[in-house]
């Protein structure tokens, strides 16, 4: 028979449970003893989720209070030495890894004041993990308590047996760095860190697991000879461990692993391979020619990224492929990752349109999928003929649906000519008339857009949107809020303003409201980092843009504002990121299509006179295929294409803007150089400052703005900090490139530290000024 298997299941709970208790406790207002018990709380509720459903494998340890990497951290005591030094509780060392720690002196104890570790996107997702961060002679002990034995053994206590999940060793050393200062490579603690796995797995052993899933997503990177060949060794050793340690589940995700077969053909004495073929079904064949005699494969089919139904012929087919060469007691039906990256349940969504609902699948809906999937190969379809006949009527539906198809969108795109991805002017032309016209000092000060979004804001929001108060009264009080951030804007000294967007829900959503092609969810939200949450809008058809949709309250700020005022919008590619995409035309197409719609507003925002335009893609690096060739080159032509298209069509004394999330930047260079933006923001302060070096190997001449403070904490940076953090950046930037910034917008901070920050900020960008000025 074929068993259903899911690799791990959303955190948050159907009404992001998890998210408000860890805010709670983090304001002091939940004990700890109460966030423990909402974690088993809702640990306990997903797992009889997915039993009902009837899947036969669940998982466990693939819950965490904010991320699954920190928790392995934690559980192999490789937390680093300046969060151990303050005899924090244990979760509360856990928290100040994720999101820093700050406190003053008092009566109880000294102060504290550690920032949080550095966080990366998860592979090409928009999920965020934080990096393991080594030392040199590293030492590694298990926890006394094992997370991965303890919530096993709860599941058992509560009648379902798991699979707990775990992230490999290659895959938590690469994934990881050396400590600032250290020099380290990761790769080489590996012999130090396998005794840790081998007690672990014994512990689970002794506990009752029979199987272990032993993530090693690092297997779809193209992979330096010294981390590939690690693999062999490791999971040798492992295996050795024979009846002492429970059989392994080696899984892999969001590629192919082809490029690496070599490596699976060395793995023949584990369990069984997971491979990702909604990703890559071409590699299935490949892989199961690599296959032990013995080995079972572990087939993900139902997609553990996007929101569509899974099509149930053609999963079933894929599956097949597997049972006709393997036996149907060789294969199991799985997600194709976990599904983290989906929302809860489609339950919850009682205003969609119901031609639409009919066409999604989320979590919940999903473990179903593959209980219905697996009975089919099992029994054949007659078995389960009413879903098959459900399932096919749904995805003939949304193919021949007309909201998929606008004909004038498809028109404009096909008279879109080479002249309209090309700014009037080359850089040094532009930035002279910039600087003519905007009258900026050396070091000029900005932030990224979004100022906090208190209470009262989504209170007003939230009145508006159920009819409770009038369009003109919430108008008056959008503009009542952005008068009192361009007060404080000026109060602070910044130099470049913006309007703080307190009309906007979302960066993405509040856009794909206004355009058409886009449909919206009330409780679909998705882990982003920590307990931050995102619901992202779901594209179902072309896209365009009916009308202006930024321009009344940008016009407005700049009407009120003694400083040039920053019109603040989200570029095509994070759109797309951002949101589920189609899957039913290449992304590109809808890439275009929303640079289309992009463009018109930039040039709306001109005519209103707002003249610094920022146009964010943080998500650019997130769409990097994960292995170089020529999908990745393709990847970026469509995607510089994209952003140029938007904003080419403004004059050159208007200076264009972009932003960054936490990225390698050596990875994708070119294309960073060839957005042509006048100036660069990046989210820069947890890097070291020498990741910038690739901005003088590659003479980058234009203007930009790493961030100098991290906006993921509570933490208020010091003057210091900040001139220190300027100095470093000085070292690799000239002091006519430099702008200072924060990390990225500051929606989520509360106000009394965003002031207490800022203004920092502002004094170290003066204390520069003047000593540039003395040396002048």
């Amino acid at each position: 028979m074929v068993q259903s298997s899911i690799l791990g299941f959303p955190r948050m709970g159907v009404n992001r449970d998890l998210k408000k208790a860890t805010e709670a406790y983090w304001a002091g207002k939940l004990s700890q003893e109460d966030l423990v018990a909402e974690g088993k709380r809702l640990r306990a509720e997903h797992w009889k989720i997915q039993k009902d459903a009837g899947v036969d494998i669940i998982p466990s340890n693939d819950f965490s209070f904010y991320d699954h990497v920190l928790d392995h951290i934690q559980l192999f005591g490789a937390t680093p030495p300046r969060y151990t030094q303050h005899n924090l509780d244990p979760i509360d060392e856990f928290f100040a890894m994720g999101r820093g720690h700050q406190k003053p002196q008092t009566d109880k104890g000294p102060a504290v004041d550690v920032p949080s570790l550095e966080m990366v996107k998860w592979f090409d997702s928009n999920y965020h993990y934080v990096k393991p961060t080594l030392q040199d002679g590293q030492k590694f002990k298990l926890n006394a308590n094992p997370k991965p034995v303890a919530e096993f053994l709860e599941a058992k206590e509560a009648g379902v047996v798991t699979r707990p999940v775990l992230l490999g060793p290659v895959s938590f050393l690469t994934l990881g760095k050396a400590d600032r200062g250290q020099k380290v490579d990761p790769i080489d603690l590996l012999q130090d860190l396998l005794p840790v796995y081998e007690e672990l797995l014994t512990k689970l052993k002794e506990a009752g697991a029979e199987t272990v899933q032993i993530d090693e997503p690092v297997l779809v990177f193209d992979l330096p000879p010294r981390v590939k060949n690690a693999f062999k060794p490791a999971y040798e050793k492992l295996g050795s461990l024979g009846d002492k340690a429970p059989r392994l589940v080696f899984a892999t995700y969001f590629g192919d692993i082809v490029h690496n077969i070599d490596v699976l053909r060395s793995l023949q004495n584990l369990y069984a391979i997971h491979i990702d073929v909604v990703r890559n079904p071409e590699q299935l064949e490949t892989v199961i020619g690599a296959l032990g005699p013995k080995q079972t494969l572990s087939v993900g089919v139902v997609d553990g990224r996007n929101i569509w139904k899974t099509n149930f012929k053609k999963a079933i087919e894929k599956v097949e492929v597997a049972t006709q060469k393997l036996g149907k007691d060789r294969v199991l039906v799985a997600s194709s990752s976990s599904l983290l990256h989906t929302p809860h349940t489609l339950a919850s969504e009682k205003k969609l349109d119901e031609e639409v609902k009919d066409w999604f699948s989320f979590a919940c809906e999903k473990a179903k999928e593959l209980t219905i999937i697996a009975k089919a190969v099992t029994d054949g379809p007659a078995s389960v003929r009413d879903e098959m006949e459900a399932n096919a009527k749904s995805i003939e539906a949304r193919a021949t649906s007309k909201l998929t198809n606008d004909p004038k969108v498809k028109e404009r795109q096909a008279k879109i000519t080479d002249e309209m991805f090309e700014r009037k002017s080359p850089f040094p032309t532009r930035i002279a008339q910039q600087q003519s016209n905007l009258n900026l000092p050396m070091f000029p000060t900005t932030t990224i857009g979004s100022f906090p979004q208190t209470k009262d804001i989504r209170i007003q929001r939230n009145k508006f949107t159920k009819g409770e108060i009038t369009a003109e009264e919430y108008e008056k009080f959008i503009e009542k809020e952005i008068q009192d951030v361009v007060k404080i804007q000026d109060e602070l000294g910044l130099d470049v303003y913006v309007h703080g967007e307190p009309e906007r829900n979302d960066m993405v959503q509040y856009f794909g409201e206004r355009l058409t092609g886009y449909v919206f969810t009330t409780h679909a939200w998705v882990q982003s980092y920590g307990s931050r949450c995102v619901r992202p809008p779901i594209i179902v058809g072309d896209i365009s843009r009916p009308k202006a949709m930024t321009v009344k309250e940008s016009k407005y700020a700049a009407s009120i504002s003694k400083k040039p005022m920053k019109g603040m919008l989200t570029g095509p590619i994070t759109c797309l990121r951002w949101s589920f995409p189609r899957d039913d035309i290449h992304q590109s197409q809808q890439a275009q299509q929303l640079a289309l719609a992009l463009r018109d507003e930039v040039v709306d925002l001109e005519s209103a006179g707002i003249f610094v335009i920022q146009v964010d893609e943080p998500a650019l690096r997130e769409g990097l295929p994960l292995r170089s060739g020529l999908a990745r080159e393709d990847y970026l032509s469509w995607a510089v294409k994209s952003f140029r298209l938007s904003v080419a069509g403004v004059k050159d004394s208007t200076q264009i803007h972009s932003h960054f999330c936490y990225s390698e930047f050596q990875d994708f260079f070119s294309a960073i150089a060839a957005l042509d933006a006048d100036v660069l923001s990046i989210e820069n302060s947890k890097s070291d400052a020498k990741l910038l070096k690739v901005f003088v190997d590659e003479a980058y001449p234009r203007h930009i703005g790493p961030g100098v403070y991290d906006i993921h904490s509570p933490r208020i940076p010091s003057e210091q900090e900040v001139k220190d953090r300027v100095q470093e950046m000085l070292e690799y930037l000239s002091p006519e490139q430099l702008w200072i910034d924060p990390d990225c917008g500051l929606k989520t901070r509360q106000w009394p530290e965003t002031k207490a920050a800022l203004t920092n900020m502002v004094n170290a960008a003066k204390s520069f000024r003047a000593q540039y000025a003395k040396a002048s």
